[in-house]
């Protein structure tokens, strides 16, 4: 089981992103990553869901040209926010959460 720290530092990465998307999580992921392997994987956990995120934001942009991307864009939204608190939950619990859905581009 980690360290209350490290299940701490993790949520943070997680629930500053609701707030400050980009700058909240590399801070903590930056300069943490390399005194815990546990938040190392949350941190890049959350940057792939980060590049995902945008990258399914673009398809659902392109989209709205034909009325389905804006319902889509809504429908991504609130999963963002559903799954932000669910894996901030899961990474206080200990637990190696993965998102669904997302591209692996940091190993």
């Amino acid at each position: 089981m980690p360290s209350y720290d490290e299940r701490f530092f993790s949520m943070l990465i997680y629930l500053l992103s609701l707030i400050f998307p980009i700058l909240g999580p590399l801070v903590i992921w930056l300069l943490k990553r390399n005194e815990s392997g546990f938040i190392d994987y949350h941190g890049k956990e959350y940057f792939n869901f980060l590049i995902s995120y945008f990258v399914y934001s673009i398809i659902c942009g392109l989209l709205a040209a034909i009325f389905v991307g804006s319902v889509l864009l809504s429908i991504l939204g609130i999963m963002v926010v559903v799954f932000t608190i669910i894996a901030a939950i899961r990474s206080f619990q200990g637990e190696r959460y993965r998102f669904p859905f997302i591209m692996r581009f940091i190993i």
